[in-house]
């Protein structure tokens, strides 16, 4: 069954990544590639965790 309801977790994520995203862009403007780079993973990384862990949810039968 699917469930169309919108996600709060999964927007906030969704924004927080395309925030970090821009952040990271900055950064690397300023030539901190390295920290840019690892900015950019961790941020975006956190969307992934939580669909991920909610797809590992057992569903009601």
């Amino acid at each position: 069954m699917r469930n169309d309801r919108e996600n709060l977790i999964v927007k906030l994520t969704f924004d927080l990544a395309l925030e970090v995203v821009a952040f990271s862009e900055n950064i690397r403007a300023d030539n901190r590639f390295e920290m840019a780079s690892q900015i950019f993973r961790s941020g975006t990384s956190i969307g992934a965790n939580i669909r991920d862990a909610q797809n590992a949810e057992s569903k009601r039968g």
